[in-house]
């Protein structure tokens, strides 16, 4: 029999409706012969009694000191509340079950706590269990360092604990049940018409998690792709199959069966408040690049959206440092030009390498629209535009009807 992976996000498990839904899917599976190992987030979002930010808002109601290894173990807890809750309910229901931490079901990580990375799996434990029949449901998010203590593995942990233990299990398939049926090729709440995804390759869904898109996270996306272990992400309230996420190779050869066209892009995002910041170099000048770039790492400032050129350098960085990235260029001799209220809109494709007009229909679109493109960067599957942020749905609206109302796709 094969081994199911099902991670179900906090939305998922909130009620004991939406958990019955998810064990629904549990269920089905088993019942189509398969092995199945859950991975559960803490129930709910921010103001629910047991979500991860309703914990990390008790401490900073309560002295706000915590050390990031004491944080770690009270975080634990959300998700062993998860666990044992769906659990209850499954034995309940007849569904023999067995629930284990990160540390018993084996993912060992290095010790920088809140933000672990997974060293290595041992999944015997685990294997142990689904030999006894049990579905094994495992608390998504941590893990614990080699002389045993808890961790946790940052934003998008659950996720990352599906597909690293769908890696480590050799799964048939790692499924990702979310409040969303699939991922969409642009944001719906600004295009209201944007059209579900059946397939996308992972490059595209971790280029479309970085610039905006929020149903999985990119980390786990990696994990996945290097054994390539197929992920679906799907709704845990409905039966649809959602989108497939596969090789590029996978989609061409099947796309009859996932009844995929030929397609030049495959989905818009984007990401606002974001800041531009121009600096030009002095006369004779050569090292400014250099000297820019270490001053922002030196200050712990990510940089994004770069463009270097002889007379100097164009960059973003979120809002909330765009203050302090002025006064260090400022404090280095520089005249820093700052644009402020950007959004980074990226126009995200596999099949876009190596055909010609993209970018013409890009600036098209756009120049139709009366919206300023502030800056643009490409590789081989993304072209990125920076614009006003007052212009973000209007740039995303107009993107998409390009590109997926009007029929540019290849014939």
């Amino acid at each position: 029999m094969g081994i199911i992976v099902q991670k179900f996000g906090g939305s998922s498990l909130t009620s004991k409706e939406f958990r019955l839904r998810a064990i629904y899917h549990i269920q089905k599976e088993l019942s189509l012969g398969h092995q199945v190992v859950v991975v559960v987030s803490a129930m709910g979002r921010r103001g629910d009694p047991y979500a991860t930010d309703t914990l990390i808002d008790h401490i900073k109601e309560n002295g706000n000191s915590l050390p990031n290894r004491e944080m770690d173990l009270l975080l634990n807890c959300g998700e062993v509340i998860s666990a044992t809750t769906l659990s209850s309910m499954m034995f309940q229901l007849g569904v023999s079950n067995t629930v284990l931490t990160g540390g018993q079901a084996g993912i060992i990580t290095n010790d920088h706590f809140s933000n672990a990375q997974i060293k290595t799996i041992r999944p015997s434990r685990i294997f142990y269990e689904l030999k006894r029949n049990q579905v094994v449901i495992v608390t998504g998010f941590q893990g614990m360092t080699e002389s045993g203590d808890i961790t946790t593995l940052g934003r998008g942990g659950s996720d990352t604990t599906a597909t690293a233990l769908g890696v480590a299990l050799n799964a048939d398939m790692v499924d990702i049940f979310t409040d969303v049926n699939g991922i969409m090729s642009a944001d719906p709440r600004i295009v209201h018409d944007a059209e579900p995804l059946i397939a996308v390759t992972y490059d595209e869904i971790c280029n479309m998690a970085y610039q905006g898109a929020k149903v999985i996270h990119p980390r786990a996306v990696e994990i996945a792709m290097e054994k390539q272990i197929p992920i679906r992400v799907r709704s845990t309230f409905t039966c649809d199959e959602g989108t497939l996420v596969t090789s590029y190779e996978k989609i061409v050869k099947n796309k009859e069966q996932f009844n995929i066209k030929d397609r030049i892009i495959t989905g818009i995002a984007h990401v606002p408040n974001i800041t531009q910041i121009k600096v030009f170099a002095k006369e004779g000048q050569y090292d400014l690049q250099l000297k820019v770039f270490k001053a922002m790492a030196d200050h712990q400032i990510s940089v994004d959206f770069i463009n270097v050129n002889p007379v100097g350098v164009a960059f973003t960085v979120h809002d909330q440092v765009a203050d302090m990235a002025n006064e260090i260029l400022e404090s280095m001799g520089y005249m820093p030009q700052l644009t402020r209220n950007c959004a980074k809109i990226s126009i995200i494709g596999a099949g876009m390498a190596g055909v010609p007009g993209v970018m013409a229909y890009i600036v098209e679109a756009l120049t139709e629209k009366d919206i300023q493109i502030l800056q643009s960067a490409d590789s081989h599957t993304t072209i990125w535009v920076l614009v006003h942020q007052e212009d973000t749905e209007k740039a995303v609206l107009a993107l998409h009807h390009k590109f997926f109302e009007i029929g540019t796709e290849k014939e």
